[in-house]
């Protein structure tokens, strides 16, 4: 996994508009971009310049977005950030979950070893810089703040495979995206963390439970999310000048 010594531009990745809505309220949004029916919201986070999209549910939606990140905006690292559902019976609800890894739980082990990207894991692993500001950060934070494994797979888990899932990852938390971001960015060699608040665990289970905390927990992965790029190597250009976008089609920001 590729390191920087510093990130002149980040981009910020959530599966949902009410994920995403936290990070725009923060941001200084200069232009908006369309590509691949997507929108990109670029401008500043804080100091440091940033895109931020939205990608829709599931891992071939976040890989896409991921990838547009990447090459067509050229951001240096890609945050996850979002909401996920307990798996540990530590993890509480709001709880914060940062990937220290991440894996598909539902891809044979023996896919991405024996294939392309031809890995001597099936877990991808998180960049060490930014964990390292993760950790920083989680020292002083009123937010319990808890490290280690993702598992991404393409529907919602409720009590079915739930055992599973367990005995054969031991994650944390899951979710439907992280790993397919985790995957881009490991092809591409760019940093990648995941920062994934709580709304659903094994006692409060269900679309219902992910529905009604959602908002909350959205907030908290934005507010962290923006707490711990606070603790990383700042950017040599704050300002930085604008990327093309592509030719998706600009059009003025929200504000």
């Amino acid at each position: 996994m590729k390191e920087r010594d510093a990130m002149e531009k980040v981009g910020v990745l959530c599966a949902s508009d009410t994920e995403l809505a936290p990070f725009l309220e923060a941001m200084e949004v200069e232009r908006v971009t369309e590509k691949a029916r997507l929108r990109f919201y670029e401008g500043a986070l804080g100091e440091r310049p940033a895109v931020a999209a939205y990608s829709g549910v599931c891992k071939v939606n976040a890989a896409v977005a991921a990838e547009l990140l990447i090459e067509v905006f050229g951001v240096d690292a890609v945050v996850n950030a979002g909401t996920a559902g307990g798996m540990d019976p530590r993890v509480k609800l709001f709880d914060t979950v940062i990937a220290e890894r991440s894996v598909y739980h539902d891809v044979a082990e023996d896919i991405l070893t024996e294939f392309h990207p031809w890995m001597p894991s099936p877990y991808f692993p998180s960049d060490e810089t930014l964990l390292t500001a993760a950790r920083r950060y989680a020292e002083t934070s009123e937010h319990p703040i808890l490290f280690g494994t993702i598992a991404t797979g393409e529907r919602f888990v409720e009590h079915r495979g739930r055992e599973r899932i367990r005995r054969a990852w031991n994650p944390l938390a899951v979710d439907m995206e992280t790993a397919a971001a985790a995957h881009a960015c490991y092809v591409n060699g760019v940093p990648f963390l995941a920062v994934r608040t709580i709304t659903d665990t094994g006692e409060d289970c269900g679309a219902e439970a992910f529905e009604r905390n959602c908002q909350r927990a959205s907030a908290l992965a934005a507010e962290i999310t923006a707490g711990l790029l606070r603790e990383t190597p700042p950017p040599a250009f704050p300002s930085g000048p604008p990327s093309p976008g592509g030719s998706g089609g600009s059009r003025p920001g929200p504000r």
